[in-house]
């Protein structure tokens, strides 16, 4: 894209629903003094599952976000995605008029969508007969529907779709979200990612492929990023989306603007269908791609929210990162906040890049918690334990996917904007 001619695209909006909390204030709070939103599973009866634990979405109730009539309508990711989108589009300010519904559109997505319905009806399917499932089956599961009652619920009648790409979901839908404005096909999009996966047979097949932690006794210690005894990452749920606009746009209306969506890249390994190459070389190059996008130096990079899952891979992000910045990795804060809410797969790029724009706005930088042993191939800064006060100019925030998909965003302080 011409970086003369770009749109400049800024945050006016935050929603989230997560292990940690509901909504944006008791997430960061949460995040802020360190705490896990991991613990035994109650989805479902897990005790004869090797894995038992789980970031479930505690006292969420569709019933506060959505009219019960169109509750039956949707699968709990959509519950989600709806009332993440609700808080962020009330934290914008954002009217949605029969003037303005065309150039507002939704770009919300999940890795796994439906499953847990998907699971529910083939049991009734098998015991009850075809006659029992629900007529708002089919809705219910398909991913881009998260999209499509957000649409529905605000009247936005703008560019409306979703991607789906596993753990990189979210950054995505924000990078897509982005594009849309900057070729003037919109002036704001509701964007994010959200998952709601914890139901059985989800935890069976990632226990099988041995990607989870099986640290049952520890639950709040088992997501532990770059540590030497991790073994594997935690499943969480929620969601996280944002209002991003044009700057004019946000400028004209008096929005208040959090940060700048000053950069963004995807790409892919071409490698594997779960794990990165050992040379990270993908992410390597969707870094330094979305770095020249923003059109900031490296040396304005002072924070990096890692896409580090608890998993063999944080030591191949670890050596990305030195390879993109060398020396200046060392003093680079870095943090994994999946150490507190788990993986979120479709969500996680989503509420991280929540995250990332309060650590730029706030200058508050969130932690690594469970860090006690680094792993001596993870030898950089991760902000163990406690949040670090730090004003910055640019942060990145990362996300990697099953079958080698690399989404990488370059948030900005915008000093000047609001």
């Amino acid at each position: 894209m011409d970086q003369v001619a770009k749109r400049r695209i800024v945050i006016t909006g935050l929603g989230t629903m997560t292990p940690l909390g509901l909504g944006v204030t008791k997430t960061w709070e949460g995040l802020c003094q360190g705490r896990s939103g991991i613990g035994p599973i109650t989805r479902f009866d897990a005790s004869n599952y090797p894995v038992r634990i789980a970031g479930e979405v505690k006292d969420f109730n569709p019933g506060d976000f959505i009219p019960k009539k169109d509750i039956k309508k949707m699968d709990t990711f959509i519950h989600l995605a709806v009332a993440a989108s609700q808080e962020a589009m009330d934290d914008a300010k954002l009217k949605i008029t029969p003037e303005n519904a065309d150039r507002i559109g939704v770009y919300v997505g999940a890795g796994i969508g439906g499953l847990p319905a998907i699971e529910h009806y083939h049991k009734v399917l098998m015991e009850r007969g075809p006659e029992r499932v629900s007529p708002f089956f089919i809705p219910m599961v398909i991913i881009n529907l998260a999209s499509g009652q957000i649409a529905i619920r605000f009247g936005a009648k703008g560019p409306n779709s979703c991607a789906v790409t596993a753990c990189a979901t979210g950054n995505h839908c924000l990078g897509d979200g982005l594009r849309i404005i900057q070729r003037n096909e919109a002036d704001a999009m509701i964007v994010g990612g959200a998952e709601a996966a914890i139901c059985s047979t989800s935890i069976a097949g990632f226990a099988a492929a041995k990607a989870l932690s099986r640290r049952n006794d520890e639950p709040e210690r088992a997501s532990r990023p770059f540590d030497k005894d991790r073994d594997g990452f935690v499943i969480g749920e929620g969601a996280g989306v944002l209002i991003i606009e044009e700057l004019e746009h946000a400028r004209r209306r008096g929005a208040r603007i959090y940060a700048e969506v000053a950069g963004y890249a995807m790409n892919s390994d071409a490698y594997h269908i779960t794990a990165p190459p050992d040379d990270g070389s993908g992410a390597i190059t969707c870094m330094e791609q979305a770095i020249k996008d923003a059109q900031v130096a490296k040396s304005d990079i002072g924070y990096i929210n890692a896409h580090a899952t608890s998993t063999f891979a944080d030591k191949i992000e670890t050596a990305v990162i030195k390879q993109v910045f060398g020396e200046q990795a060392y003093s680079i804060p870095i943090s994994s906040t999946k150490s507190m809410t788990g993986h979120l797969l479709g969500a996680a790029g989503g509420i991280e890049a929540v995250f990332t724009t309060l650590a730029l706005y706030k200058g508050l930088l969130p932690p690594t918690i469970n860090l006690d042993h680094a792993d001596p191939e993870c030898d950089l800064d991760y902000i163990p334990a406690k949040p670090r006060e730090k004003s910055v100019k640019a942060a990145i925030s990362n996300a990697f996917g099953f079958g080698g998909v690399n989404a990488c965003l370059v948030l900005k302080r915008v000093d000047d904007a609001s």
